[in-house]
């Protein structure tokens, strides 16, 4: 409900595309050092629930106190607040998602993750535009009707959900950058390649704003995306446990690319709509895909530290790559920061295959 609707209350008070890059960029950066910690702490004292209570509750808690604010600065400071929360929870909830499954359904396992997150992200634009639709302009309500699904979100946590007990020789011990292998390093390095291409959903909504889409069904043109993403996150999950998840990363990696070139040369509300359709596609194949692949590559009692590696690395290139994404859209134009996007996409798509065949071979000499 928040997130569909954000970059247009920004710009209503005021802030340029640069402001809402930055604050997107900024939100998510830095709270990511905390992905690190957190998962490093949740494995060493080998419990990760209660991180996710602590996140969960400040998502919770916070995010009706944007229906109060008057200037984007405001909002810079709620949204980074709250960006703490996830940064406290991801990497343990990640972690939790890879103890619960077996070694040859963690595709399936992240990719049903995903298809529930992304279920969430349906309702709420849905109920986000309702709300416009009864209240035109209004986006203060939908920040305070967003309070109940945070607070039943977090209820459900606290009562339903359980986490294995861990015998403390599993806990983790002194770690070091050594305890990772290189295939794990490389592939953080061709996540951030792809990652500093990869700016902030914000300017897509933007895009739509710029070529006609009317306010009210902005969130109809997200639900779009988190549709098909929901549709295809599971079914991507298996595929990925069946043939590698190499092969189905670079796949989404050279989608993005194609779909990032569309958003910059379309002018048309039509061709959009496909484009994010085909965006949810992409969401699938990568998002989940990713996390379980960096499962793959470390050992058992290192999750929580590995993947929040992984987490901290990506929201910290998110920053630069909004920023930058952010100042093509206002200082040259509305495709710039998509043509710039498509090509790092694509090279982080080579990266991947060279990962992909050098893994290969290493496997076939042994």
């Amino acid at each position: 409900m928040v997130y569909a609707i954000m970059p247009l209350f920004l710009m209503t008070l005021g802030a340029t595309k640069t402001e809402i890059s930055l604050i997107e960029g900024i939100a998510e950066s830095t709270a990511s050092v905390l992905k690190a910690l957190s998962g490093w702490w949740s494995d060493k004292i080998g419990k990760n629930k209660p991180f996710m209570i602590i996140g969960y509750a400040f998502t919770a808690i916070l995010s009706p106190l944007f229906s109060i604010v008057t200037s984007p600065l405001q909002v810079l400071i709620i949204r980074f607040t709250e960006r703490v929360g996830k940064g406290i929870r991801t990497a343990p909830r990640d972690s939790v998602i890879a103890g619960s499954s077996e070694d040859n359904t963690k595709g399936k396992s992240f990719g049903f993750h995903k298809a529930m997150d992304n279920s969430g992200a349906i309702l709420g634009p849905l109920l986000a535009f309702g709300i416009l639709a009864l209240f035109p302009g209004d986006y203060r309500k939908v920040f305070i009707f967003a309070a109940i699904p945070g607070l039943l979100g977090l209820i459900s946590l606290i009562f339903f959900v359980k986490e294995a007990k861990r015998d403390k020789a599993d806990c983790l011990g002194k770690i070091t950058l050594k305890d990772f292998s290189p295939k794990y390093y490389a592939f953080l390095g061709i996540i951030f390649i792809f990652t500093l291409g990869n700016s902030t959903d914000a300017l897509l909504l933007i895009k739509a704003s710029d070529i006609g889409v009317q306010d009210a069904f902005i969130p109809v043109i997200y639900l779009i995306f988190n549709s098909v993403s929901v549709m295809c996150s599971v079914p991507a999950g298996i595929l990925s446990d069946k043939i590698g998840r190499e092969r189905l990363i670079i796949f989404g990696y050279l989608l993005f690319a194609i779909i990032y070139f569309g958003f910059g040369r379309t002018n048309s509300q039509s061709v959009l709509i496909l484009l994010f359709a085909l965006y949810g596609l992409y969401s699938a194949a990568t998002d989940g895909i990713q996390k379980a692949l960096v499962s793959d590559l470390i050992d058992k009692n290192k999750r929580g530290t590995g993947l929040g590696l992984y987490n901290c690395l990506v929201g910290i290139t998110l920053l630069p790559a909004s920023v930058l994404a952010g100042l093509l859209y206002d200082h040259v134009n509305n495709s710039a920061p998509f043509y710039y996007g498509s090509i790092m996409a694509l090279i982080a798509a080579m990266l991947m295959l060279i990962f992909y065949w050098k893994g290969n071979n290493t496997t076939q000499l042994n």
